[in-house]
């Protein structure tokens, strides 16, 4: 088995008003100096295989297709 955590989040020039909303809370509760908030997903997945090159090729592909819209957004996979 083969354990995975894939971060999605919004690709550079992407407005985020979540995350601007995030960081403005941070102030109002006292968090002084928190600038550029960006918020994004995190999936951690765990796969019936040991052949890493196999999960990897997969975990590509639903990040393609269905974790990510790759249009806006970016995603990272990290297999531990």
């Amino acid at each position: 088995m083969i354990k995975a955590r894939v971060t999605v989040t919004l690709k550079n020039g992407v407005l985020d008003p979540q995350g601007k909303a995030i960081e403005g809370a941070l102030g109002a509760l006292g968090f002084d100096g928190v600038g550029h908030v960006r918020q994004g997903k995190v999936f951690d997945l765990e796969l019936q295989t040991d052949d890493r090159t196999k999960a990897e090729s997969d975990l590509k592909a639903m990040c393609d297709k269905l974790l990510a819209n790759t249009v806006i957004e970016d995603y990272s996979i990290h297999i531990a």
